[in-house]
């Protein structure tokens, strides 16, 4: 037993090295071909040579795009790899170069790109895993559309089956992931100057992809995914103690169903003013158990149930005797910053005097952070 929590705590070890050692990726993430992801690599490109970091371009896409091409004037490039397939010449980006010249920062387009078959990987985005793994650091681009957990969502926003994907892995690996956005208008608007396909794909794209419809629920999903990395990154990255804690209320309701309702509808509106998420909570003592509880005071509960649902709310049922224990332990393990509950039968000064759960809440309550609200 002892040997193996030694060699456990060895390969814990090697991990934490191997992850020092890891290239660092940044990901410009957009909605649609066009955006200006290829642009904006460039130009951080450049802005790292300027401030003596060693860049180089191990594939870059430009499209025939003016703007972005001009920018490829004075950075260092990795010639692609010349490959015979089926009859033509094709050009892959050279892998086995950049782990030789080991740059310190390498520029790789066009991350959800199929590599021709008898290369090293099948997929660009596992060329990218072992740039990082030698350690060195990845910008990289991708349209939102390629997110394998998104493929079913794109399919129905476009009709278009999306064949190339990356798996959600990759953007969790990233350090860092930038939006580039633009409104649907601005979007359209550059690909009817000519800046994002050449003139006989205009006509077309304006009937199928570039439809302000489409590109709006595009623009939705990247930038709800770029808001889920930040927060995944503030949870991992920030220490509790000092974060700034988003707003989440908990509704504690019990079977009775007129102040039920009153806090469950007051908690939404609560919810929906700060634009957050919430929680009702009944605790079932006992005493409430199914076969105790009145048959007309079961159905009204249920109600409840659904009213909360439908408004928006996640409903927790948990069975306990300890009522006041499991209000704070599902708002510490939830992270509630407020708890609402119904105004008691009695005044206030009877309740502290008399109610031991009432009286036990407010004194745990006191020693946390968390707000308590009594909604009459």
């Amino acid at each position: 037993m002892e040997s193996e929590n030694k060699d456990n705590s060895v390969r814990d070890f090697i991990e934490l090295v191997k992850k020092s050692r890891r290239g660092k990726l940044k990901v410009y993430i957009g909605m649609s071909a066009g955006v200006g992801k290829s642009y904006r690599m460039l130009q951080e490109a450049h802005a790292l040579l300027k401030n003596g970091i060693g860049v180089q371009i191990g594939y870059i896409e430009t499209h025939n795009r003016a703007e972005t091409h001009a920018l490829l004037d004075g950075l260092p490039m990795i010639d692609r790899r010349k490959v015979f397939y089926k009859g033509k010449e094709l050009e892959e980006m050279d892998l086995k170069t950049i782990l030789n010249r080991h740059p310190e920062v390498v520029i790789v387009d066009e991350l959800a790109h199929s590599n021709i078959e008898g290369s090293k990987n099948s997929k660009r985005w596992q060329d990218v895993a072992d740039i990082l793994q030698a350690g060195i650091s990845v910008i990289t681009a991708v349209n939102i559309q390629h997110l394998e957990s998104l493929n079913e969502d794109i399919e129905q926003i476009t009709g278009i089956t999306i064949g190339e994907r990356i798996p959600d892995k990759i953007l969790e690996l990233a350090d860092e992931i930038v939006n580039i956005d633009l409104t649907a208008d601005e979007l359209i608007a550059r690909l009817k100057e000519g800046k994002i396909y050449e003139k006989s794909k205009i006509e077309r794209s304006l009937q199928n992809f570039f439809q302000s419809d489409k590109i709006l629920q595009l623009r939705e999903l990247a930038l709800k995914e770029v808001a889920h990395h930040l927060e995944r990154k503030i949870d991992i990255e920030i220490p509790k103690q000092i974060k700034l804690r988003p707003e989440k209320f908990l509704a504690c309701i019990s079977s009775n169903a007129e102040t039920a309702k009153i806090v469950i509808r007051k908690t939404a509106r609560l919810a929906s003013y700060y634009r957050s998420p919430w929680i009702v909570l009944y605790v079932q003592s006992s005493g409430e158990s199914v076969d105790k509880i009145r048959l007309d005071k079961q159905r009204f509960l249920i109600n409840n149930f659904k009213l909360a649902t439908e408004l928006g709310a996640e409903v927790l049922r948990v069975k306990s005797d300890q009522v006041t224990q499991t209000i704070m332990q599902v708002s510490e393990e939830r992270e509630i910053t407020t708890i609402c509950i119904g105004k008691p039968h009695l005044n206030l000064f009877q309740v502290i005097l008399r109610t031991a759960v009432f009286n036990e809440l407010l004194r745990k309550i006191a020693a946390t952070e968390t707000d308590l609200v009594i909604l009459s």
